[in-house]
């Protein structure tokens, strides 16, 4: 009877007391997300228990059973900056979250191509690299790239007229011909396209861009002298099937971004990104009679095939056609009146056909074949000044990788070729027409030595031969100390060569009334550089992360090659400097990203850019002493929206006068640009955005009593000149002044709205 009567209370008694414990228990669910979208298969976890989890392919978790108490639950995936949060289980609840974790792909350990010539880990690589991802170009939409740099601290985008608006980028103080501009790793910009090879570049492929602020010519050539910018174009496993992006400015630019991949076969597919800008409409608000902005015409389309290959080889090729039609000038300039003095404009027509691609050789060892060429049209009228231009550059490299215990080792063997002509005296002798053709053979090897588990360094040489200057021997070291996974000091020296190709590289030469002088025959510019850099990196339990850059720069240039405006006001002279050029300053970034959706980007930089001849230095023309730049954005999730404030400020430059009659300011004041966008994300697939450009409407005619000098004559036909040729004062002209559109140094464009929308297919 008792035996009977325990076998039913014991079950019964261990059953109730199963139910209360479970009862007691509690529980976390919720959803990872990342910028609004579903991660899959994060690692979740309680921090000192082995009481973990992963994401579902929807960003779905569940942690059950859980003791009542507080913990700590963490998280992590690849490509985001971990995240940590304090929970609170009491009996019986369920905790509802929502995990919003922070893209890495601009602070941590993205992996760079730029710095080594190989894909390494940022953090690894020996070279600094700055690296930014297409979420840095939405902050501040633009029609082009050249335009998105503005917010990088240390890299300024210059326009070089006032009429044609077209410039090149400073890189720490060094003129754009100092910058190399590469895609994907292949020197596809430059001579010609210097000007405009960063516009037209659809940025719905690109993956991210990489800038080198310093030498790199061991492994570049003699063009990366000050730094280079190399734009990754994405894999078709990053891109969508389908994506558009397009908006409209109160000023009437329209920009259309358009974006897809098609699968051939299983082995083969291919990536489409067409690029179409327009802005036909003049506007003249400085009331100078000229155009505030260039009107264009612009298209782009961008092809990239990749294949997939046994084991992995690489083997990828991409097409790029770019037609332009841009114009300036008095805005009642037509093309009717093009090459002729009764109506000034400037008009360019420009046509680029780009092939670059990669093959790895089908053997054990890792032998890599990359290629490029390229051709530039160029039929453009400065006033009655023409400039037709042709240029077509081919490039060919082999690169060999091996490791040999701690070294890894790189060999190199490249070959350019470039073929110049265009309708100046650059290429005639004695009237008769000779283009210019040079073949540069070249060889480098790099040795990248891990001496111990925390220092690298890096040596590399390289060897080029042109026909002009012989042999041309530059070498190349970095080194890095890796104090901890949070703090890694690099250190870097090398030297440059340039030879200058005026023409093709200053815009001045060709625009306005003054008379260029070339005063002896240009020796090449040599230089010897070197950059110090620290980074530091603070993670908190909360999901915080600060990071912490600053870097000393130093460059000296022999035989210098830079554009006298002071000289003679009617002339530009163009020789090499008797004396030494400098560049030589510091810059710091801090990266700051919250738990709750703010992110902060801020970044300053001061530079001593100067040169020095016959005793008496000299600041460098358009050549600011400090500048600063920020970007600002928040999360509001609880409305699906983002808020984004970006800007940029710039001290005192040096601009270049026309004599000292001249009423124009001689130094420039300390000028900025903000922006402010909103972004909202609740729709699938869709995002809306909007905001103000240049809210502060600043354009650089403030405090100036004219920009362009002498708008109302650009031919000057009203101007008086002596026998030496230079002006004389007159009633019509009491400054003495001819026309001249090469004060500039900032955009004339004031506050205008804007409105987008982007479209994601997966």
């Amino acid at each position: 009877m008792w035996f009977k009567c325990l076998k039913i209370i014991i079950p019964t008694v261990l059953m109730n007391v199963s139910m209360i414990l479970c009862a007691q228990k509690g529980e976390i669910q919720g959803v990872v997300l990342g910028n609004e979208v579903p991660i899959p298969f994060v690692n979740l976890y309680l921090k000192g228990t082995e009481i973990g989890t992963a994401s579902d392919t929807d960003g779905n978790f569940n942690l059950p059973n859980l003791d009542p108490g507080n913990y700590t639950l963490k998280a992590t995936a690849m490509g985001y900056v971990p995240f940590a949060q304090k929970v609170n289980i009491s009996e019986n609840e369920r905790v509802l979250l929502t995990i919003s974790m922070l893209e890495s792909s601009e602070q941590l350990d993205e992996s760079v191509v730029t710095g080594t010539l190989k894909a390494v880990s940022r953090l690894e690589s020996p070279v600094p690299v700055e690296v930014y991802s297409p979420t840095f170009l939405k902050r501040n939409p633009t029609p082009n790239i050249f335009e998105a740099l503005q917010n990088v601290n240390g890299v300024r985008p210059q326009i070089n007229c006032n009429v044609c608006n077209t410039g090149d980028i400073h890189i720490n103080g060094l003129e754009g011909p100092y910058t190399l501009v590469l895609i994907d790793g292949m020197p596809i910009v430059s001579g010609l396209g210097t000007v405009y090879g960063l516009s037209g570049i659809p940025n719905s492929l690109i993956k991210q861009i990489e800038i080198v602020k310093g030498p790199a010519s061991s492994l570049y050539g003699s063009e990366a002298v000050g730094g280079l910018i190399n734009i990754i174009t994405k894999s078709a496993q990053e891109t969508p099937e389908f994506f558009a992006d397009s908006f409209l400015t109160g000023w009437g630019e329209y920009n259309l971004d358009l974006g897809s991949k098609l699968e051939l076969n299983k082995n083969t597919d291919v990536l489409l990104g067409i690029n179409y800008f327009n802005f036909k409409f003049p506007i003249d608000q400085n009331g100078d009679n000229f155009t505030d902005l260039t009107l264009q015409d612009r298209i782009s389309i961008f092809q990239k095939w990749n294949v997939q290959r046994k084991d992995n080889r690489i083997f990828s090729l991409a097409l790029r056609y770019f037609y332009e039609d841009r114009w300036g000038g008095e805005t009642n300039w037509t093309q009717e009146y093009r090459g002729t003095d009764e109506i000034y404009g400037e008009s360019i027509f420009t046509r680029r056909w780009e092939v670059l691609g990669q093959y790895q050789l089908p053997t054990t060892e890792n032998i890599m074949f990359s290629f490029s060429f390229n051709t530039h049209n160029q039929n453009s009228v400065y006033g009655t000044t023409s400039y037709l231009a042709q240029q077509t550059i081919g490039f060919g490299q082999w690169t060999w990788d091996r490791s040999f215990d701690r070294h890894d080792m790189l060999f190199g063997a490249a070959l350019r070729y470039n073929f110049y002509d265009d309708n100046t005296p650059a290429t005639a002798e004695l009237g008769i027409n000779r283009p210019d053709r040079v073949l540069i053979p070249s060889l480098f090897v790099q040795d990248e030595w891990q001496i111990r588990d925390k220092n690298t360094l890096l040596v590399g040489v390289r060897l080029d031969r042109d026909k002009r200057h012989g042999l041309i021997f530059t070498p190349r070291a970095a080194l890095k100390w890796k104090f901890s996974d949070n703090d890694i000091l690099r250190f870097n020296v090398g030297s440059g060569f340039r030879v200058v190709n005026l023409f093709t590289e200053e815009h001045a030469a060709l625009t306005g009334a003054r008379e260029i002088i070339v005063a002896e025959a240009l020796k090449p510019e040599r230089s010897v550089n070197f950059n110090l850099n620290f980074l530091k990196k603070i993670f908190s339990d909360n999901g915080t992360y600060i990071g912490w850059d600053a870097s000393a720069f130093y460059t000296r240039f022999s035989n210098a090659i830079l554009p006298d405006y002071d000289t003679d006001p009617n002339s530009i002279v163009y020789d090499n400097l008797d004396g030494k050029s400098i560049s030589q300053g510091f810059s710091t970034n801090v990266d700051l990203m919250l738990g709750n959706g703010l992110k902060v980007m801020m970044g300053a930089t001061y530079q001593d850019v100067s040169t020095s001849e016959a005793g008496v230095k000299r600041r460098q023309i358009l050549t600011e002493k400090f500048s600063g730049t920020w970007s600002i954005s928040y999360d509001i999730r609880a409305l699906d929206l983002s808020l984004d404030y970006t800007g940029n400020l710039y001290g005192p430059m040096r601009l270049p006068l026309l004599g000292p009659a001249d009423p124009r300011r001689e130094y420039s004041p300390v000028w900025s640009i903000q922006n402010i966008q909103l972004t909202y994300k609740g729709l699938p697939d869709i995002e809306l955005y909007g905001g103000i450009k240049n809210f502060l409407d600043w354009t650089p005619n403030r405090g100036n009593p004219f920009i362009i000098a002498r708008a109302n004559d650009p031919f000057d036909k009203e101007v008086i000149f002596n026998a030496n040729g230079n002006a004389l004062a007159t009633p019509n002209n009491p400054y003495a002044l001819t026309f001249d559109p090469t004060y500039v140094y900032a955009p004339n464009q004031g506050i205008r709205g804007f409105l987008g929308l982007r479209y994601r297919l997966n």
